[in-house]
């Protein structure tokens, strides 16, 4: 009881204080008077997604907009990015605030009006595209967002840089794109930004809530390849064979290992997953070749550095025993760096953030083993990276569809609390810098 009261006495001050902040106030009352604005545009994206390097209509729209907001704007950025510049009235710091735009290769059967009904080819595949992750709202928010901070602007003291990012869930096979892209093509200069913001919204969230995390937040992550070479035989006859079916198996089982003996699960999480496995063509002829394809995550460099040694060496001398040749490809195709919350920055928003939705819907959060190109501006520049709620209040997360997936689904009621988020993490990292 004592702690309780405790908490509600520092809270409480904290809260009230932040209605009678006036900048505050006047966020507030901006953001509330779009809400329907952002809700439209998240349903008009969500009805008409766009894949990664491809969202031409989706980066025209977010254009358009800002440009009648007076907002500087430079399209073609990796491919189909979108960034604009807000120059405020007094001199500052710069702050990057970013949402990614690209939906995924999902058929939708979610049962609302706006559902996606667009269909492409991809990989071959004819398939549904969808925004199974949320995109479209980070797309709605940044754009409130510039609305807000635009009509604010002689009051802001510094440029805000608006990025409006392609292909965060990976480019075509053969392009390059997302982050890595941007950053390589200049995005974090001209002007040069000092610090960065981004959200990503949560269907697992209840609505009003606000998940943040300092340091390693979500994990770094690798893809690979591993080639295991025998020697092909008769299924009759597997003495004669150099199995690389029954190697593959071995080396599979021994991956785990990994996680249960070599790293200490009491600091971070870590994962090692096979995909996918192909090898033969007939259930009597025993295969020269096996291909596997997985993925890792680790939390810390350090972690990642082990993971890559111990699979090269796993799978390699295993291979070895049985007279097996075994390459390993490791990245393969893709890498992301861990998303890491700059610890000080986070430390300093963290009022801002409970300012915004009320301390007690500000929670720490456990490390998410799933991967944000997000990551590639924060090995650049100090960044933080916070979840936004988007589930209904009286729904179980354990039931809640995730992200990824044909029912994945949003409370749209929770997008005014990310546009209010993002503009007070601006105007407050601003006042503390002058």
């Amino acid at each position: 009881m004592k702690k309780t009261l405790l908490t509600a006495l520092l809270v409480c001050p904290l809260f009230v204080g932040a209605q009678n902040n006036p900048q505050k106030a006047e966020v507030t009352k901006r953001a509330d008077a779009i809400t329907e604005k952002v809700i439209n545009w998240r349903r008009d994206f969500h009805e008409h997604p766009e894949l990664g390097n491809n969202e031409i209509r989706t980066a025209e729209i977010i254009a358009k907009h800002l440009k009648a907001l007076g907002i500087e704007v430079k399209t073609g950025v990796a491919k189909t990015g979108v960034v604009g510049v807000l120059i405020g009235g007094k001199p500052g710091p710069v702050v990057a605030l970013r949402a990614d735009m690209d939906a995924l290769p999902v058929t939708e059967r979610v049962p609302i009006p706006f559902a996606s009904k667009v269909k492409t080819t991809y990989n071959g595949q004819e398939v549904g595209v969808m925004h199974a992750c949320g995109h479209d709202s980070h797309v709605a928010i940044l754009m409130g967002v510039a609305e807000v901070l635009a009509g604010m602007k002689k009051d802001i003291s510094g440029m805000v840089k608006f990025i409006f990012q392609p292909a965060e869930e990976g480019a075509p096979v053969g392009e390059e794109g997302g982050a890595e892209l941007m950053v390589k093509e200049g995005v974090l200069q001209n002007p040069k930004v000092d610090v960065i913001f981004g959200l990503h919204i949560n269907s697992q969230t209840p609505v009003g809530q606000i998940n943040y995390r300092p340091g390693g937040t979500m994990a770094g992550v690798n893809d690979m390849k591993i080639t295991v070479t025998g020697k092909q035989a008769h299924g009759a006859y597997p003495w004669s064979s150099i199995d690389p079916i029954v190697v593959s198996a071995q080396i599979i089982n021994s991956l785990q290992t990994i996680v249960s003996r070599n790293l200490n699960i009491t600091e971070n999480p870590g994962v090692v997953t096979i995909g996918s496995i192909q090898g033969g063509v007939r259930s009597n002829i025993i295969p020269e070749k096996v291909e596997m394809l997985g993925t890792v995550r680790n939390l810390t460099p350090a972690d990642e550095k082990m993971f890559i040694e111990r699979i090269k060496t796993i799978a390699i001398k295993t291979g070895e025993a049985a007279g097996a040749k075994v390459e390993v490809l490791i990245p393969y195709s893709s890498h992301y760096p861990v998303t890491f919350n700059d610890v000080a920055l986070t430390e300093k928003m963290l009022p801002s953030l409970q300012a915004t939705a009320g301390a007690i819907n500000v929670k720490l959060k456990p490390p998410v083993t799933g991967a944000e190109d997000f990551s590639f501006y924060q090995e650049k520049v100090p960044g933080l990276f916070i979840f936004l709620g988007g589930m209904p209040k009286d729904q179980d997360p354990l039931k809640a569809p995730s992200h990824h997936t044909p029912d994945f689904f949003l409370d749209e009621s929770g997008f005014t609390l990310g546009v209010k988020a993002l503009c007070n993490l601006t105007l407050d990292y601003m006042s503390m810098k002058k």
